[in-house]
């Protein structure tokens, strides 16, 4: 099977094998030789502009003289768009093989589309030795599969409602969820510093 074959097996069951915990992703990275906690990390959530913030921010430690990795979702054309290294996209042929060292794990073939993606770019960023990686939150953030990091920085765009049927119908619960990456003694940078979901985010910290 082709890497894009086997991307295409992953995508067309993504929306029908929600899961609701990260312990299916620790298990992968653990497996994968734990790559999540082998770069600094820049963890990025939020509704709005969470896209914009993490490429400003690769962008800048990038012209700042640093090794940069970015991992965002969804991807527009190909789905090495969503890893990058100092602007670059993975290496299909890596990515191959690691999709297929993937399937081959135990319980490999029961991963999500976006456990596979996240598992694909901690693995290619800590290959790649980058000093510096900006990970972008897929969905929400206490659940979200990239909320395995360390990070050394959090950052929380504006809130606003999305994704009500998961993350919660207002915006104090969808808030909830977004500062599910807060962790004790790492700084948070947070757009909505009044307000409801500011209220939230300061009781959170």
């Amino acid at each position: 099977m082709t890497f894009r074959q086997a991307l295409a097996v992953l995508e067309s069951r993504q929306e029908t094998r929600a899961k609701s915990g990260l312990s299916g992703m620790l298990a992968c990275l653990r497996r994968l030789g734990a790559p999540h906690l082998k770069v600094p990390v820049l963890h990025v959530a939020g509704t709005n502009g969470k896209g914009s913030t993490c490429a400003i921010l690769e962008s800048v430690l990038r012209a700042a003289g640093w090794r940069t990795g970015l991992f965002t979702s969804p991807h527009l054309v190909d789905f090495r768009e969503r890893i990058r290294v100092d602007g670059r996209w993975a290496d299909a042929s890596w990515l191959e093989a690691t999709l297929e060292r993937i399937a081959g794990l135990p319980g490999g073939h029961d991963h999500t589309f976006f456990e596979v993606a996240t598992a694909l770019g901690f693995a290619w960023l800590a290959e790649q030795r980058v000093e510096w990686g900006v990970i972008e939150v897929g969905l929400g953030g206490r659940l979200d599969c990239t909320n395995v990091v360390d990070p050394a920085v959090c950052v929380i765009t504006t809130i606003g409602l999305d994704h009500t049927e998961i993350l919660g119908g207002t915006v104090e619960a969808i808030a909830a969820e977004k500062a599910g990456i807060v962790k004790p003694g790492v700084p948070v940078i947070a757009a909505d510093a009044a307000g409801p979901a500011g209220l939230v985010l300061r009781a959170v910290a």
